[in-house]
C-alpha cells in the first residue's frame, strides 16, 4: 500500500482523483495529513495546511500572510528582519526601537552596518572622523575636546601648548609661569635644576628658583640674625639705611623688646628702643 499510492495510508479511503501529499514514502489525503503533520502558525494559531507555504524561522511557524512586521504588520516574506525577544520586526522599526543613534549626526545605526564605540557613545563608522583633517580615525589615537573629536596630529596643531623650555607639546597637565606653558619636568630651578612644580618658588629676572637658591644668590641678610631675608608668605620684614631686619629680629639691642611699629634711635650698628637709647 505504501508504495501503490492508491489509498491514505491512514484513514485508508481511496485517493483516486483526489489530491494527496507525500510523507516518509506515505500517501495521506489531504485532511488526515494536516490534522497529523501541519504546523500551527505562531500569529494566528491556526494549522498551516498542506497547500500553504509554510514559512520557518527557528523552530516556530507561520503561514505567508501572517508573516508580518509585529510592530508595523508589513509582510517580511523575502524581506531583511530581526529578532527581538522572539518578536518579529522589520529593520525599520527594530532600528527606531532597539539600535543605537549615531552621536554626531543622531541617526539610527542600522543592524548590521559597521559602528564605532567611544566612551559609551557609538558613532557610525563614516561620522567617526578628525573634527580637522576629516579622515576616518578607526581605531587610531584621538584627544576629545568639546565634544569633537581629532586625532593626534590635527589636535597638536590646533590647541596643544608647547614647553616654554623645550619647546616639545604639552599633551596634559603642565604648569603656567608668566603666562607660558611648561611641562612639569621642565620647569626647574633656575640655579640648582630642582622640579618646581607643587614647590614654592620665588621669581628673579622672569627665572624661578627654589627658596635656597634664591637665598643664597640674592636674598639680602638680616642685619641681626645674618640669615637670609625670603619675604615668603607675606613675612614682614624691616628696613633702615640700606640694613634689613626679619621682623622678629628688629628688635633692642639692649633690652630685646619689639621696635616694630615704635620709634627707636641708632646708636653705630645697633638699634634700641627710646629708653635704652636715651639712658
Amino acid at each position: 500500500m505504501t508504495s501503490s499510492h492508491t489509498d491514505c495510508h491512514f484513514c485508508l479511503q481511496s485517493l483516486r482523483g483526489r489530491k494527496y501529499a507525500l510523507r516518509e514514502e506515505n500517501a495521506y489525503c489531504v485532511p488526515c495529513y494536516d490534522s497529523l503533520y501541519a504546523n500551527p502558525c505562531e500569529e494566528c494559531k491556526q494549522p498551516i495546511e498542506c497547500n500553504s507555504k509554510d514559512l520557518a524561522y527557528k523552530g516556530r511557524h507561520w503561514h505567508e500572510g501572517c508573516f508580518r512586521c509585529a510592530k508595523c504588520s508589513r509582510s517580511l516574506v523575502e524581506k531583511p528582519f530581526a529578532a527581538k525577544d522572539e518578536v518579529l520586526l522589520c529593520t525599520e522599526c527594530y532600528s527606531d526601537e532597539y539600535s543605537s543613534k549615531c552621536f554626531h549626526c543622531q541617526k539610527t545605526i542600522m543592524p548590521g552596518s559597521r559602528k564605532m564605540e567611544f566612551k559609551g557613545s557609538s558613532w557610525h563608522e563614516s561620522c567617526f572622523i578628525c573634527q580637522y583633517c576629516r579622515q576616518p580615525l578607526g581605531t587610531k589615537p584621538l584627544i576629545t575636546k568639546d565634544n569633537e573629536n581629532y586625532c593626534v596630529p590635527c589636535f597638536e596643531k590646533q590647541f596643544a601648548h608647547h614647553c616654554y623650555s623645550c619647546k616639545k607639546v604639552i599633551t596634559s597637565g603642565g604648569v603656567t609661569y608668566h603666562d607660558q606653558p611648561w611641562h612639569k619636568e621642565c620647569f626647574v630651578c633656575a640655579g640648582c635644576k630642582t622640579q618646581l612644580s607643587g614647590q614654592r618658588f620665588i621669581s628673579k629676572d622672569e627665572y624661578p628658583y627654589c627658596v635656597d637658591c634664591f637665598s643664597r644668590f640674592y636674598a639680602k641678610k638680616c642685619a641681626a640674625c645674618k640669615k637670609p631675608i625670603t619675604a615668603l608668605g607675606g613675612a614682614k620684614y624691616m628696613s633702615f639705611e640700606e640694613r634689613q631686619w626679619h621682623g622678629e629680629c628688629f628688635n633692642c639691642a639692649k633690652c630685646s623688646v619689639s621696635l616694630v611699629g615704635q620709634e627707636f634711635l641708632t646708636r653705630r650698628d645697633d638699634i634700641l628702643c627710646h629708653e635704652c637709647g636715651s639712658a
